[in-house]
């Protein structure tokens, strides 16, 4: 058995204290050596979320029962002690920075589920951690104002159910009228940012920009410690996975908020791309959101009329969850379906299987009763390209709905259809100009330039804008609060480009760096070059994928002895397996489970070599 005198720096005794000296032997438990650090520096207080930190392995020492042998620690470890929570700055999607008690020693994704708990976010497994981008600052930039940091450090959650509220909000934020007013902060949409707020953010201009933000993620199978982050470090908090499972406004006030705030500023700085009409349409909602919400009670969360059932089943509805039914007059039929595949078959060699291969929708005109969309299927020399025209709105939906379906893997069969349809057509209906409604708001009345992204700025002037927008805002105008959220979701969700996590890649065998594209249901293979659409694989299709660590090559199996491997450019193989992983686990996900997350599945489909 050795024995010898083993080094510990104490975080409680200040940074210029020299280390503890403690005698120890290779059998003593870790416990043990807490408990002779603590006993020396004679300082009474709660240590119990304190716990050794091994600096040369990078590794917390959380298993007390283990002992120095076991985990293989000698007299030359230089080892501290130190608390597992600590204060962290949380920038959250609307611009909010909080300061927080965050664990820095277990996995992300458990210190994120602990972030989630205080700020009422149910569902963190859609949320991770990334860094902030670094932002050169200019000399003309001095005078920055100071970012302004709300702290809850000293809020605790309570020990009843997580989401028990109390006038609309969790009993833990209803304890001053400080924390009451950060919780409406969350939960209620901000003003609209100024237009030079917006011009000086960085925006992507190609797809490399945009693949450049997922090398930031933070590994959701290490720690916040092991990965660098130091006390009072800032990070963000955003919605990773687009897979948004079981929103309801009743309880998902902050949720709601958040995500909506993450889906605007992805308008505004141009993640995604839109048409010109959908472009007025969201501005059309973030005005009248931002109306709404400084008139309306808050919190959304404390509406009791959600408790009446024919709400409920409303907001069901305009939550697109699938009806148990789908009403006859919204369906087509079987035989109009073959008759309308036969019109196209007549107009272009594709088969009726390829119409279940569809890789892409996007509407490519919605405006003045023309009605067109585009569509791209995987062939055998590639992707072809086809535009198909409808005679009127309702042909329009029907086809766009089933399109959708058809890029998402499902049938016309699918209990989703009618209310896919259903959300075309109110889409549809809200671009309408509706000449009986009141126009009176004069161009004051509106800050057109922080409802747009900025190459609007440069292509029109405000007050052509303007009555634009107002024209869009007579459509939307007689909407709810909840509703105009779910609305700008809804649009947002049907964009083309949404949900689409992109990363520059090189595959085996190719010489030219390419970008794979990872969805919530497909991996999407893109030419760099002019951003076309090449290949696509579905999950479904998936027999298996690994990774070859020493090399960073990602390998992936689909049916049919498909096989294709790459390595990455813009971020590490990590990161894409942890997507794919991820995007499998939310699909495991049931309802009635929906509080209940099962860490060791999501460990194993995304942990990899590292996983706990």
């Amino acid at each position: 058995m050795a024995a010898w005198d083993l080094s510990v720096i104490v975080e409680e005794l200040g940074p210029e204290a020299p280390p503890l000296k403690v005698s120890v032997t290779s059998d003593l438990h870790i416990g043990g050596v807490i408990f002779k650090i603590v006993e020396k520096t004679q300082i009474k207080k709660d240590w119990s979320d304190h716990a050794l930190w091994w600096e040369q392995k990078q590794q917390w020492l959380l298993r007390p029962s283990w002992t120095l042998e076991k985990y293989e620690i000698h007299a030359d470890a230089r080892l501290s002690l130190t608390s597992q929570h600590k204060p962290l700055r949380l920038g959250l999607p609307n611009g909010t920075t909080l300061r927080l008690q965050a664990c820095f020693s277990r996995p992300v994704f458990q210190t994120v589920m602990g972030v989630c708990h205080l700020l009422n976010l149910r569902h963190p497994e859609e949320l991770s951690l990334l860094r902030p981008m670094e932002v050169k600052k200019k000399k003309k930039d001095k005078d920055t104002e100071e970012e302004v940091v709300y702290d809850l450090t000293g809020l605790r959650t309570s020990s009843g159910p997580a989401h028990t509220l109390s006038n609309g909000m969790p009993m833990h934020f209803a304890d001053s009228p400080q924390t009451e007013a950060v919780y409406k902060m969350l939960s209620v949409s901000l003003p609209a940012p100024a237009p030079e707020t917006i011009t000086k953010m960085p925006r992507p201009t190609s797809l490399v920009d945009k693949a450049q933000v997922h090398s930031r993620w933070l590994d959701s199978s290490r720690s916040l410690l092991q990965q660098g982050v130091q006390e009072h470090d800032r990070l963000l908090l955003r919605f990773k996975y687009y897979c948004f499972h079981d929103l309801d406004p009743k309880y998902d006030a902050v949720r709601l908020t958040q995500l909506y705030e993450q889906a605007r500023w992805a308008i505004l700085l141009e993640d995604v791309d839109c048409t010109e009409e959908e472009m007025m349409l969201f501005a059309a909602l973030q005005y009248h959101i931002g109306k709404v919400s400084l008139s309306e009670p808050q919190p959304m969360t404390s509406c009791p009329a959600m408790d009446d059932l024919d709400s409920a089943l409303q907001c069901l509805e305009v939550k697109m969850e699938a009806e148990e039914s789908i009403t006859a007059d919204m369906l087509v039929s079987p035989s109009e379906s073959e008759k309308a595949i036969q019109t196209l078959l007549t107009c272009k060699t594709i088969s009726v299987s390829e119409l279940v291969k569809i890789s892409q929708v996007s509407p490519t005109c919605v405006a003045g009763q023309k009605f067109c969309i585009r569509l791209l299927i995987p062939g055998a020399e590639g992707m072809n390209e086809v535009y198909l025209r409808c005679e009127n709105d309702l042909q329009y939906s029907r086809w766009m709905a089933a399109c959708r379906l058809a890029s998402k893997g499902k049938t016309l069969a699918d209990s989703s259809f009618s209310s896919e349809v259903q959300n075309i057509q109110s889409f549809l209906a809200m671009q309408r100009t509706n000449p009986g409604a009141n126009t009176a708001q004069t161009d004051d009345s509106i800050n057109t330039y922080s409802l747009v992204s900025p190459r609007y700025h440069k292509k029109y002037k405000a007050k052509q804008l303007t009555p634009r927008i107002l024209e869009a805002y007579q459509n939307v105008a007689q909407l709810p609060l909840t509703d105009a959220l779910l609305r700008f979701l809804q649009i947002w969700q049907g964009l083309p480009d949404f949900g689409v996590s992109y990363f520059v890649v090189r595959f085996k065998g190719c010489r030219k760096d390419e970008v794979l594209g990872v969805t919530n249901n497909r991996l999407i293979r893109i030419d760099l070059s002019i951003g076309d659409v090449v290949k696509t694989w579905r999950y479904n299709t998936m027999r298996q994928w690994n990774v070859n660590w020493d090399i960073q090559q990602m390998a992936i199996e689909f049916n049919g002895n498909v096989n294709i491997a790459f390595s990455c450019v813009t971020a590490t193989c990590k990161v894409v397996h942890e997507y794919i992983g991820g995007y499998i686990f939310m699909t495991t996900r049931i309802k009635e489970q929906a509080e209940v997350l099962n860490q060791e599945l999501f460990f194993k489909l995304t942990g990899g070599h590292e996983a706990i």
